[in-house]
């Protein structure tokens, strides 16, 4: 048994039952529940081979008037099933096995990303630009609007993506140099006028 839907058009459109990582067996894996890629089943890999999707394989997932994008990382879910990181299950307000509609896309690559930290803490990392470098490996998309969260010191970071290029819904982040600028973290007040930040470039070099 696959996904609950079928393909259509040519491309991967399926619906699955949604189960954040945390609910999966095995060893814990932070780097699922703090990246941005999904965890699929065998069935999904053979369809997405049959309708030569190429790589790296990105989609979208939906549910309702909710939607974000990631990659995938594995194909070993139980069939009719997706994991997904915690902050993408909130973004899209999904329960645990609620369906989510899964369908491949094609992104433009991104050359540049705005980001606003939601927690002052952020501004206690020494290097925040490797910090970034390192967790954005995790990932293959962007989506403008998501809260994504990534951890550092066994500390979890939210962190919002504001700001887009190529303009639109989301970018690909995989083999790109991306410029980042971060935006002064929520709740942060300056306690004098001090000259803006430059945007920084973080080198990613992801499998997907």
């Amino acid at each position: 048994m696959g996904g609950y839907g079928s393909s259509r058009g040519g491309g991967f459109n399926e619906q699955y039952r949604c189960y954040s990582v945390a609910m999966m067996q095995g060893n814990e894996r932070q780097n699922v529940n703090h990246g941005g890629k999904i965890i699929l089943p065998q069935s999904a890999l053979a369809k997405l081979a049959s309708l030569h999707i190429q790589y790296p394989m990105l989609f979208e997932l939906s549910k309702g008037s909710q939607s974000t994008h990631a990659g995938v990382l594995e194909f070993i879910a139980e069939e009719g099933r997706v994991y997904l990181p915690h902050w993408m299950m909130k973004t899209l307000a999904l329960s645990e096995g609620d369906l989510v509609t899964v369908k491949s896309v094609g992104l433009p690559l991104g050359s540049f990303v705005k980001i606003q930290p939601q927690s002052v803490d952020f501004l206690d990392i020494s290097d925040p630009k490797a910090v970034l470098e390192n967790a954005l490996r995790n990932f293959s998309t962007l989506t403008k609007g998501d809260n994504i969260e990534i951890s550092y010191n066994d500390k979890i970071y939210g962190i919002l993506v504001m700001e887009i290029k190529p303009p639109g819904v989301g970018i690909s982040i995989v083999e790109t140099d991306l410029e980042v600028d971060f935006a002064p973290p929520v709740g942060y007040q300056e306690p004098t006028p001090v000259p803006r930040s430059r945007p920084v470039l973080v080198r990613l070099c992801v499998p997907y």
